[in-house]
């Protein structure tokens, strides 16, 4: 937040968001925070009271001031609601969620949708599965009809979300996930192709290697839904040619066997690879549905005996099991940088891991002060004590050390950043567990089943056997496919944390960071990214504006480089005086492949996920692009994103000049007659002046003047 030794100047519009995000003001709007350190200040106090001693506070109070002036930022619901319990009472200081189970009846769907809205008015974001739900045309016994089937339920969750955001003056964030062996799969990749539907949504397949296999040796692919137990004497479970058995995330009610796989029954059967053509062009034409590796996420979860884990937050950085919250916090890498755009820089690798030491412990404490509106969510994360750390401004600190993103040296780098960060906060975990006690669930003995065993048959080689009774520190610390990798640099540091458990279940997660970018690092690079562009638009929401808001903005290694270097430099200067060295980089000059080697780099030493989008210019060959999913299975992701500007679709967040400008819109007047501008040009309607793609999303989408 607060600087180090080259303080650039705050850009207008990174003051402009704090002040109306994050700054903590009275009812009747006055400010609290006096300036960006004031903000600083009442979140190290806040998350210092939860110290046990008042030696403790005063200490904790300033080490923790110390980290957030040097890069620590803990994420938007934390700096805006923690130590601000006198004016907003009923607002929690955590980012994500995932919603209980949907229960495939009437009233298991309508309980989450009510327990949602109360998830929303606290601030934070949901993520559900809606693949729990049957198929639609499926008979339901008890209504003696046919279901609509589960993207109509969507729709009530959609319009929720917009109704619920309204009234609170922030955007509602919500992840539908979805299986991809569902017999609804089609309907779900093509859901956004109508305007204005689910737009309150990220949506997400769950990708399983299963279906990966397929679709590399071109088979087909069964569309598949559990058997009811009251069915069971409807179907042979024993004919392959009606039935298959698999992991699925509710037993009750349905037909099981002991080693945990369900039965479901075949609708009908699909070409692999044809499905996969139909998900890839939806992705390239409107950014969506995204992709997560479901079977490595559960695979690689820590609490991979007691979890099933089918949905993320709404940016995908962390997957969650039935009612799991997690609290978020990022360090800005740029704050280590020293002697910038020279030779001589460097990365200061010694106070970098320190203030993750500290950050891991602030981040620990927020946990005690969660504000989560559910029992269920509360009792979740006091029991497993997740948080994921992350960082922001991995862009511009690899420009800042004049190296190109997604060269080999920005991979090495990215790794290191990862694998310290993980390192260090495990440290600091063990070193809690000892200090205040290990996170409940590591002293929970747990008994040793054939799923477990299945899962990990290592665990037979060790000598347990059904029946057996074994510690959660245990199957956490040894038996974690994470914990083991950990092990490969830290076999000590693991070993004591299977003896004396950790304070937290998980540590790290690398988040999207874009608003808290923006404001608090003064548009340092989002998260894991790259810049977008040096220098590009903002669509923000405003309330009380009938459409967004266009905000110009500069990348945080321009500003810096005009401060320290070359106050006249430009992006894409012919005036050899005024150019930016070829290391400046930003989204539209980096192969999806090298996005994903990038994220491939973290993604080995982060113990949950991480949200990241492979921007590609609107002129990207389809045929190039086809196959980076596929990549980005084989380098071992979690998940992946990709992002095209087109503006027939929608109108993104981040917007370059160039592409608005090269874009014609078209308006429809009430005498019939049309007009045509381009998208950067400004528009008086109905009282206010908008930009014309700004103007023509808000009227397609139906959200105008809903703010």
């Amino acid at each position: 937040m607060a600087g180090t030794d080259q303080d650039i100047p705050m850009q207008p519009a990174s003051v402009d968001i704090w002040d109306k995000k994050y700054r903590l003001k009275t009812k009747q709007g006055d400010p609290l925070d006096a300036d960006i350190d004031g903000t600083c200040q009442r979140v190290a106090r806040a998350l210092a009271e939860a110290e046990t001693t008042a030696e403790q506070r005063k200490h904790w109070n300033e080490r923790f001031l110390w980290a957030l002036r040097r890069g620590a930022i803990p994420a938007g619901r934390i700096t805006s609601n923690a130590g601000a319990l006198e004016h907003k009472p009923a607002t929690s200081t955590i980012n994500c969620t995932v919603s209980g189970t949907i229960v495939d009846s009437m009233d298991g769907i309508l309980e989450k949708v009510h327990e949602a809205g109360l998830t929303l008015k606290a601030g934070c974001g949901i993520g559900y599965e809606f693949s729990t739900l049957r198929p639609r045309g499926a008979f339901v016994a008890g209504a003696g009809a046919y279901t609509s089937g589960p993207m109509s339920f969507m729709d009530i969750y959609d319009k929720m979300c917009f109704t619920v955001s309204s009234a609170g003056g922030r955007r509602g964030a919500q992840m539908g996930t979805f299986d991809v062996s569902h017999p609804d799969v089609r309907d779900f990749i093509r859901a956004k192709r109508e305007d204005g539907r689910l737009r309150q949504f990220n949506l997400s397949l769950l990708v399983t290697d299963d279906f990966i296999e397929a679709v590399k040796s071109d088979t087909d692919w069964p569309l598949v839904f559990p058997i009811n137990a009251k069915e069971t004497g409807d179907v042979d479970v024993d004919d392959a040619g009606q039935v298959v058995w698999r992991d699925w995330p509710q037993h009750d009610g349905y037909i099981t066997r002991d080693d945990g796989l369900v039965a479901c029954r075949i609708y009908g059967k699909v070409r692999a690879r044809h499905l996969w053509d139909m998900i890839m062009v939806s992705t390239y034409d409107y950014a969506e549905p995204g992709f997560i590796l479901i079977d490595r996420v559960n695979e690689m979860n820590n609490n991979w005996w007691c979890e099933t884990i089918r949905a993320t937050n709404p940016c995908g950085e962390q997957p969650l099991p039935p009612y799991g919250a997690c609290l978020l916090g990022s360090i800005n890498l740029t704050r280590f940088v020293r002697k910038p755009f020279t030779d001589q820089a460097e990365f200061d690798w010694e106070e970098y891991k320190e203030v993750v030491r500290v950050f891991t412990r602030m981040l620990d404490n927020v946990v005690e002060v969660n504000g989560l509106p559910l029992k269920q969510q509360r009792d979740e994360i006091m029991r497993k004590r997740r948080h994921g750390m992350g960082f922001l401004g991995l862009g511009s600190t690899v420009t800042m050390l004049q190296m190109k993103y997604g060269s080999k040296e920005s991979c090495e780098f990215t790794e290191r950043i990862a694998r310290d960060m993980a390192v260090a906060g495990w440290e600091t975990g063990l070193a809690l567990a000892r200090e205040k006690g290990a996170a409940p669930i590591m002293e929970e003995r747990f008994e040793v089943t054939a799923e477990m065993l299945r899962k990990r048959p290592e665990m037979a080689a060790d000598g347990w056997k059904p029946g057996q009774q074994v510690p959660g520190k245990v199957l956490h610390a040894r038996y974690s496919r994470y914990m083991q990798r950990v092990a490969e640099v830290a076999p000590e540091l693991v070993e004591q944390l299977a003896e004396s458990g950790s304070r937290f279940t998980h540590h790290s997660s690398i988040a999207p960071t874009g608003t808290i970018s923006l404001s608090l690092a003064n548009n340092a690079s989002n998260g894991i990214e790259p810049s977008f562009a040096h220098h590009y638009s903002r669509n923000v929401i405003r309330e009380g504006k009938k459409s967004k808001e266009k905000v110009d903005v500069f990348s945080f290694e321009l500003l810096a480089y005009r401060h320290l270097v070359n106050a006249d430099a430009m992006p894409f200067s012919e005036d050899p005086a005024t150019q930016l060295p070829e290391y400046f980089i930003s989204a539209d000059d980096i192969s999806p492949k090298a996005h994903v080697d990038v994220q491939a780099a973290a993604q080995k030493w982060v113990d949950s996920s991480i949200s990241k989008t492979a921007n590609v210019p609107t002129d990207f060959a389809y045929e190039d692009f086809k196959d980076i999913y596929l990549y980005a299975h084989a380098q071992g992701l979690k998940g992946c994103t990709t992002f095209r500007f087109n503006p027939a679709a929608f109108q993104g967040v981040l917007v370059k000049e160039s592409d608005l400008a090269g874009t014609t819109y078209r308006f429809e007047l009430e005498d019939g007659s049309t007009v045509e501008v381009k998208g950067n040009e400004e528009i008086e309607y109905d009282g206010e002046t908008h930009t014309a793609a700004n103007l023509f999303d808000a009227l397609k989408e139906g959200y105008y003047g809903k703010f």
